[in-house]
């Protein structure tokens, strides 16, 4: 409900229309009023360009035991056994929801296997079996545009795009999430939304570096919000750097995915010579985090700009039937990969720590939850496995819509504890337009650079230093500058970016070892008794 007076009402905010956002709104429209923020349009976020994947037991010869083992495996020690139980023992069964709503996942081209499951499963790094179901390698694509689909059509859902969320608000004793302030870039207002309960599902922050394969929406916005408003947070300093991105001045943030290697494709050098047995004994198939470092040290050793990832031993029907996304844009800058080698780096890719939850979604905020890549729900561990993050998403927005629906149910109305409570307007009596905009763009140029250079695949203390003392100037820069002038979305992102960057090097200093994506030279080894890094806001009011 919108009024004339900037104000918003509904029982559920959804904050981000990715895979978790979506699902989660679908599932509790059938009981309430849902308001979807998008800082874009609905297709913006990451879920868009997952390539790969679902992760999930979906062969009878394979086992939860066994995903939960690989999960683990891939984790580096670091994983939450319940939560890694949870997700490996609840993907099927969403997977099967996605089916029904109609997902045109990849039918099984090996008829034998099609009568027993008509749908084709693909292997990738790190997983023991074939457990990976996708739409060709464009999986993301197919299953947002489905879930768009069904929240366009879905009475009790109200779609706001191009509404860029600003802070959450809290009740007046400090202890409840009643809603959030959003600005609305069309019109250059903003909005104060009240709702019973919000749900976080913004993504990661993977463009806090120079080089990435997300778009640029993954800018944190919910970690950051949700540290300003009291939550904690966990494992910042785990990101995870895809070690396939497409190296071409034309196109230089393209994910080639990992299905490539899953289906025989071979890391080399210019030479020809595949490094990656030397590394470790599973090849081009070992975790991302060690395929990373292999290619960042073989770049370094050999002062080469790129290495080549070759899957043009396969035919090429195969090789267009399975990744024909790839193909095409690689054709695009004059690559036929049937023929030739990819050019490949490494990119940021995904955020493995966030907003920390419990396992039903909940915050150490009332109200709130927070789902997918914004969240640290302690399956990914150190390191992601391959395509858990779509069934992370997916599990955790089935398990936050039952405890946000039980919940309700319990309400006590004697208390009436979960109820719309005002929210004042947004204060802009002290703010004026920027003479330059220089700062803005500038401070996002030197941020990333600065993550990119001291924050990235291989650290040192002395690099966490410089970097820690070169954002906290940035971060009281942008703090006074966002306190002065008209908000904007870039002003906005900044903003969070800026924080999340911060938290990420406050967490990397903390771990006095290296494990799974942390790697410190100061820290070579593993410790024995390895746990979460959780940094606490004591200073939120």
């Amino acid at each position: 409900m919108k009024d004339n007076q900037h104000h918003i009402q509904t029982d559920i905010l959804v904050i981000g229309s990715g895979i978790a956002g979506l699902s989660i709104a679908l599932k509790l429209a059938k009981n309430h009023q849902i308001t979807i923020l998008a800082k874009g349009s609905l297709t913006d976020g990451s879920t868009n360009y997952a390539q790969g994947g679902i992760a999930g037991v979906l062969d009878p010869f394979d086992s939860i035991e066994a995903h939960i083992d690989d999960t683990q495996t891939a984790g580096a020690g670091l994983c939450d056994p319940k939560a890694v139980a949870v997700v490996a023992s609840h993907a099927a069964e969403t997977i099967q929801e996605l089916i029904e709503l109609g997902v045109p996942f990849s039918k099984e081209y090996n008829e034998d296997n099609a009568e027993k499951f008509p749908f084709h499963l693909t292997k990738e790094g790190g997983h023991s079996h074939r457990r990976i179901i996708h739409a060709a390698d464009h999986t993301g694509q197919s299953v947002l545009s489905t879930l768009v689909q069904r929240v366009s059509e879905h009475p009790n859902i109200t779609l706001l795009p191009d509404h860029i969320s600003i802070d959450l608000v809290k009740n007046a004793k400090g202890n409840r999430c009643i809603g959030a302030y959003a600005l609305n870039q069309t019109e250059k207002q903003v909005y104060a939304i009240s709702s019973l309960f919000t749900v976080l599902a913004t993504g990661g922050a993977s463009k806090a570096y120079l080089y990435t394969s997300n778009p640029d929406t993954s800018t944190g916005d919910g970690i950051a919000m949700a540290w300003r408003a009291g939550c904690s947070v966990a494992n910042m300093e785990f990101n995870q750097f895809h070690p396939t991105c497409l190296f071409h001045p034309k196109d230089r943030s393209f994910l080639i995915s990992e299905a490539v290697r899953g289906e025989g494709g071979i890391l080399r050098l210019p030479n020809g010579y595949a490094f990656m047995q030397d590394y470790d004994e599973r090849a081009d198939l070992a975790p991302r985090d060690i395929v990373a470092r292999a290619i960042d040290q073989e770049m370094k050793k050999h002062g080469i700009d790129c290495v080549y990832l070759d899957i043009s031993h396969k035919p090429a029907k195969f090789i267009k039937a399975h990744f024909p996304t790839i193909y095409q844009r690689c054709k695009n800058v004059g690559i036929d990969i049937s023929k030739e080698q990819i050019p490949v780096v490494p990119a940021a890719h995904y955020t493995c720590g966030g907003i920390l939850t419990d396992l039903e979604g909940k915050t150490t905020l009332d109200g709130l939850y927070a789902i997918g890549e914004a969240a640290y729900t302690g399956l990914h561990g150190a390191n992601r496995l391959a395509s858990n993050s779509l069934a992370e998403g997916l599990v955790f927005a089935k398990m936050a819509h039952k405890s946000i629906e039980n919940t309700l149910a319990h309400n006590d109305l004697a208390e009436n504890q979960y109820k719309h409570l005002p929210i004042r307007a947004w204060d802009t009596s002290r703010i004026t337009d920027p003479r330059e905009k220089i700062l803005v763009s500038h401070d996002w140029d030197e941020l990333r650079r600065v993550m990119w250079d001291y924050v990235g695949i291989v650290r040192t203390n002395t690099r966490l230093k410089r970097a820690r003392q070169r954002i906290r100037n940035l971060h009281k820069e942008v703090h006074e500058y966002f306190r002065q002038h008209t908000l904007t979305r870039d002003l906005l992102e900044l903003r969070n970016l800026v924080l999340v960057a911060e938290l990420m090097v406050m967490s990397a200093q903390r771990r006095k070892e290296s494990r799974g994506l942390h790697y410190n030279l100061d820290y070579p080894h593993l410790q024995k008794n390895p746990r979460p890094t959780i940094l606490k806001n004591n200073s939120a009011r």
